[in-house]
């Protein structure tokens, strides 16, 4: 039994009741409606109660009442870590009293009984207020108790001054708190970070030479330079040589084949090991200093995966499965076969040793000033495991991001979002079509995803070429970068295979031919071309604009060519608002008319906007509700900001 008298419901946002943690980065805003609703006619109120997890007190924001009992309001995190929050409602008697006398005496009613029963919400919060707040409850309660001040009495118990102090120093008497639903922080680079991915193998100035860290440190420059703020390397651990695979993935590697570094440990060592020909861990510390020093940080990869030489078989037995006749159960995606890689038994008998070890893997590498994995295959290992290792590591280093390399079905690749995963790789490379990016679009942020699953938007990787850049022209690697760099504040690319348009594939297959997977390569890191600047332009101007710095707030807009996108971005609080047209045809010329968002702008259809090309810097002044857009192949888009 009990003499609470509201029912909260529908709270958005949440995930699955609870289940799990939605997620924000700092300085965002978390929006928050609930149905709120009393028996009667009686005033209730309703706030946000929220508190960060190094703080002792609640802080609250009173809630706005919108239509059908919905109440909605705005709180903004501040700090790192984990946030509570819970709606809390009641019925205010006091709001409710003057209310009610506001009523009666519209109809002409005396009201001096209810003059007098005012004075007990007088005397409920009095104590609460200021010396000032104090004399004028105490003149309010002599005017209400006395009938010849009765014209007095009333303008006061109608003023605005008395119902804003009842409305401030609420008794919340009998109030309802709802279930208390948890946000995680992160630091600004989980919503907004440019990643640049090649094999530090491939560094060297030497042809045939192996590259070191050393090399990497010379490229540098040239990473910040074109504006990118993530440096992920592929494993650098030592590769096993048992069953090592050759070049473009041959079963037999021949003399001198490199190996693929996701096929980890040999006698050289492990997931602790560097390998040997890329330097010394003081090597990968210095080069990690001098990243830093440039505004780029150093993302690792996680790959838990063995090779078969891998020093962990002959440690760990009981970690991996052997087949009935002794031999090792090597990976196998049927009908792909990974022979030089052996996968853990996420079933053994010493689980949790397992697990132990891998977690101690993440925090060596912590240790040497790594903030951001990128995880390979996380969708081949028990969801838990990633629950409890991600918490592990949040709760001693809350900086470290995760990135999830899980191409899979969709819900399981949601489902690592929910577990913890700060960022994760998506269908995008894949969308080619207005239609498809639209969805998949309106799927990222409109839906529950918003709320924990964090897209990373990549053209391309070592694993996949796809099947519209091989062989494609500039025009098209302009489009797919542009697209990416414009819908989704993360993204990445694998150069330098991207910016100097290497797309020669495997005949029939999205595999790279003559994969750096396989086998070190030589490129001439001095090559400039129209793609580099271009996507360095692109790059520098998501640093200058706010609004290409998150990802969901974004509209589609009309504008009648199917071979043309346009959509709207802008920033949390409306101060920056871009226009981005792309054409999706690479070939040929197209053109179309425009129609803004108007509604959601707030601004009248027609009336004039400027709008000013931010990679050429052309400007254009628009007086019409529909506005004429035509893109060649030689700049596939715009990237316009909008000036009211």
């Amino acid at each position: 039994m009990t003499r609470e008298r509201i029912v909260i419901q529908n709270i958005e946002p949440q995930l699955q009741n609870g289940e799990f943690f939605i997620k924000r980065v700092v300085g965002e805003l978390i929006e928050v409606t609930a149905d709120v609703l009393g028996d009667g006619h009686d005033v209730l109120q309703a706030e946000i109660c929220y508190n960060w997890e190094h703080s002792k007190n609640w802080e609250t924001i009173r809630l706005t009442p919108l239509e059908n009992d919905v109440y909605t309001g705005v709180f903004n995190v501040e700090n790192q870590g984990f946030y509570d929050y819970k709606i809390s409602g009641w019925i205010d008697h006091a709001l409710n009293w003057q209310h009610g006398i506001e009523a009666k005496l519209k109809d002409g009613q005396y009201v001096k009984s209810e003059l007098l029963d005012g004075i007990q919400y007088i005397k409920a919060i009095e104590k609460q207020l200021d010396k000032e707040g104090k004399k004028y409850l105490k003149n309010a309660k002599e005017a209400f108790a006395d009938e010849a001040r009765y014209d007095e009495a009333i303008a006061i118990a109608q003023s605005g001054d008395l119902h804003q102090i009842f409305l401030d120093n609420p008794t919340r008497k009998f109030a309802k708190d709802s279930k208390v639903l948890q946000v995680y922080v992160d630091r600004k680079k989980a919503g907004f970070s440019t990643w640049y991915e090649f094999f530090p193998r491939s560094a060297s100035e030497v042809p045939g030479k192996h590259g070191t860290f050393k090399d990497c440190e010379r490229l540098l420059p040239r990473v910040a330079a074109m504006g990118f703020d993530t440096l992920y390397f592929p494993p650098i651990h030592p590769i096993g040589e048992v069953n090592r695979k050759g070049k473009n993935n041959a079963v037999n590697a021949a003399e001198g084949d490199s190996g693929v570094p996701w096929g980890i440990g040999s006698k050289f060592g492990g997931h602790k090991a560097i390998h040997p020909e890329l330097g010394s861990e003081k090597d990968f510390k210095h080069l990690i200093k001098k990243a830093d020093a440039m505004g780029i940080e150093i993302a690792m990869d996680l790959a838990f995966q063995a090779a078969p030489d891998h020093p962990y078989l002959k440690q760990h037995p009981s970690w991996f499965k052997k087949r009935p006749d002794g031999t090792m159960q090597y990976a196998e995606n049927p009908p792909k076969k990974y022979q030089d890689i052996v996968n853990f038994n996420w079933e053994s008998d010493d689980y949790k040793d397992l697990w132990k070890e891998l977690l101690s893997v993440a925090f060596h590498w912590i240790d040497l000033g790594i903030n951001i994995f990128r995880v390979d295959n996380p969708h081949t290992k028990p969801f838990y495991f990633w629950n409890w290792f991600i918490s592990e590591i949040k709760k001693k280093h809350p900086d470290v991001l995760f990135l999830a390399e899980a191409f899979s079905r969709p819900k399981v690749m949601q489902q690592l979002g929910k577990e913890g995963y700060s960022q994760s790789y998506t269908y995008f490379t894949w969308r080619t079509s207005k239609h498809e990016l639209t969805q998949y679009m309106t799927e990222l942020t409109q839906t529950k995803q918003k709320e924990y699953y964090r897209p990373n938007f990549w053209p391309n990787t070592p694993d996949i070429n796809p099947y519209h850049l091989q062989g494609a022209n500039e025009a098209q690697h302009l489009i797919r970068y542009a697209l990416a760099a414009t819908m989704s504040s993360n993204i990445g690319l694998y150069g330098p295979v991207y910016e100097f348009m290497v797309s020669e594939a495997v005949p029939g297959k999205e595999e790279y031919y003559n994969s750096e997977k396989y086998q070190v390569q030589h490129w001439d890191w001095n090559t400039d071309n129209k793609l580099i600047r271009v996507i360095t332009k692109i790059n520098a101007i998501r640093k200058e604009q706010a609004a290409l710095q998150q990802t969901n707030n974004i509209r589609f807009c009309e504008i009648g060519n199917e071979g043309l996108i346009a959509y709207y971005k802008w920033n949390q609080d409306m101060t920056n608002e871009l226009l981005i047209v792309a054409s999706l045809d690479p070939y040929y010329k197209q053109s179309g008319r425009v129609r803004l968002p108007y509604e959601l702008m707030r601004h009248t259809p027609g009336a004039h906007i400027m709008v000013k090309d931010l990679i050429t810097d052309s400007t254009y002044h628009w007086n019409e509700e529909w506005n004429y857009i035509e893109l060649h192949p030689s700049l596939p888009f715009h990237i316009f900001q909008i000036f009211r």
